[in-house]
């Protein structure tokens, strides 16, 4: 045999291995290991559908999920059927000892309290999964990072959220609020009546969060970062379709139309923030006293200064952030600081539509504290009635109803063995709408149930965690709350209001939970 022709046969051995060793790799990952994990949590008791090839459960669910949003529901707060359909489902058919496949992944159902706190508490083993690279381009930041990058990025960001720097960002607040309020004002004044109108108060709130994330993270108004946060929004809507579909390995390298728009849009909002980032640099070093503002972006180049300073300015070693980290910190600000809010306020409007003595109670409050002077920190933490409404909201309409954590290795998770790659569901709105830990009363609005704080209301167990729970606590928890209450006392203070004949009753999700079409109430002027 000649040599040309060995090293052609060498050539086709080669390349039959190396397809050989990708079919294998590819059978494995879309049939062989997903029923292997599957009989293993059978063998445990768990129910489940059987493992359909690649889908998983993934169509049905769409399906499920397209049926329930298509249209309206009444006016209930029992709305896991409509927002969470297919998860709804499978615990009250299977038991809450479900799993459910998401692609070629079991995804098994927690709402156990010991449980629920065995996966906060023990976040080495349970961690948040990698998102498919699409989706990743909407924000990481420390809310997404593991072990010394989580505990390195927490430990620098920390100072920004301690509670005297929010005290110092509550006149920031009351800007931002009082913008709204004045824009409310005129729209009552020049309505028919003079008294008051009927308007969609979603786009404002939106807006409202906008504005006052903007000031407090980076000291401009909404104005001057209007395009930021449109290409955010976009961005949003375009990885949530990415990450409620499977991903297949490399296809974010085809140049597909939804490909091509979120690569476009994340590196515009990159550079935007890079600029940004670069001029307060700038002026932090020649010493400039714009650059020591007390906002959000100049407390964390201040701490990560100081921690670089620290230890030798040696980022190779671990110490400080990179510019690339602030701009991923800086997305996180935009998104989050702006998302849960507005949710949160614009279901606490519903609500207290819904519930006029509540309202009524809420108002009382505000103005036996404040009276028509503008609220103050100290005030705010005074709000005992608002404070019960506001968990009280984030209970029945959290703004993720849903957190999920992966084991990369076999772990146990009380009396289960969870097998490595699988994921396991924390369905927050389902635990908090559970009657066997909130009574039969569960889906109903009563605030009363945080008379005495959140411990008492959940008897000291993990049932209640609209900002997670446990060491990796949302670190803007305290920061949402204080911007909720400064916009909440401000609109009672001015309005009375209600629902809407044209408001349709439609949470769904568009990575936090909000109204599928909008929040139509009337303003009453007081």
């Amino acid at each position: 045999m000649s040599q040309l022709t060995m090293e052609v046969s060498l050539c086709v051995g080669l390349i039959g291995i190396v397809i050989t060793c990708w079919v294998w790799k590819m059978l494995n990952w879309v049939w062989f290991r997903p029923k292997k994990l599957e009989r293993f949590l059978r063998k445990q008791g768990l129910s489940g559908n059987s493992y359909r090839l690649l889908f998983g459960d993934l169509k049905e669910s769409s399906t499920m999920l397209k049926e329930a949003t298509s249209k309206p529901m009444n006016l209930s707060h029992d709305i896991s059927p409509r927002v969470l359909p297919f998860v709804h489902r499978t615990v009250k058919n299977r038991g809450k000892k479900s799993f459910l496949w998401i692609g070629s992944t079991p995804r098994v159902n927690i709402s156990n309290s010991e449980d629920l706190k065995d996966v906060f508490v023990k976040y080495v083993n349970f961690q948040k999964p990698k998102a498919n690279p699409l989706a990743k381009l909407l924000a990481k930041g420390v809310s997404t990072y593991h072990d010394d990058k989580w505990a390195k990025h927490r430990r620098i960001i920390n100072p920004a959220f301690h509670l005297q720097k929010l005290k110092q960002m509550v006149p920031a607040f009351d800007v931002s609020c009082s913008e709204m309020i004045s824009k409310w004002k005129e729209l009552v004044v020049s309505s028919k009546d003079g008294r008051s109108c009927d308007l969609d108060v979603w786009p404002y709130l939106q807006n409202l969060t906008r504005d006052a994330i903007s000031r407090t993270a980076f000291g401009s108004s909404y104005e001057q970062g209007r395009r930021i946060f449109e290409l955010q929004t976009e961005l949003a809507q375009l990885a949530t379709t990415s990450a409620r579909s499977i991903y297949i390995p490399g296809w974010r390298f085809l140049p597909t139309k939804m490909n091509k728009r979120m690569k476009e849009i994340d590196k515009e909002i990159k550079a935007s923030l890079k600029d940004m980032i670069n001029k307060r640099e700038h002026a932090m070093r020649i010493g400039e006293d714009t650059a020591t503002k007390d906002d959000l972006l100049g407390i964390l180049l201040e701490s990560n200064f100081r921690e670089i300073q620290e230890h030798g300015n040696n980022i190779q070693k671990n110490f400080g952030m990179s510019i690339e980290d602030v701009i991923e910190e800086c997305k996180l600000f935009y998104f989050a600081g702006q998302e849960t809010i507005s949710a949160l306020l614009v279901w606490t409007m519903v609500l207290l539509s819904m519930h006029p003595n509540w309202q009524y109670r809420a108002r009382e409050e505000v103005l036996l504290v404040f009276g028509q002077n503008k609220p103050d920190f100290d005030g705010l933490a005074c709000l005992k009635v608002v404070n019960m409404i506001l968990n009280e909201v984030l209970r029945l309409y959290p703004p993720a109803v849903l957190l999920v954590r992966k084991v990369y290795k076999e772990t146990r998770l009380g009396k289960l063995t969870l097998p490595a790659e699988a994921e396991v569901s924390l369905p927050t709105m389902l635990v908090h709408h559970d009657t066997e830990l909130w009574g039969d009363d569960a889906t109903e609005f009563k605030p009363e149930r945080f008379f005495n704080g959140v411990s008492k209301a959940t008897n000291g167990r993990v049932c209640f965690f609209p900002f997670g729970w446990g060491p990796r606590i949302c670190i803007g928890q305290n920061f949402a709350l204080v911007e909720a209450k400064m916009a909440l006392s401000l609109i009672l203070q001015k309005f009375t209001f209600e629902l809407s004949p044209s408001y349709a009753h439609a949470p769904f999700t568009v990575v936090t939970l909000q109204p599928q079409f909008g929040a139509p109430i009337i303003l009453h002027k007081r």
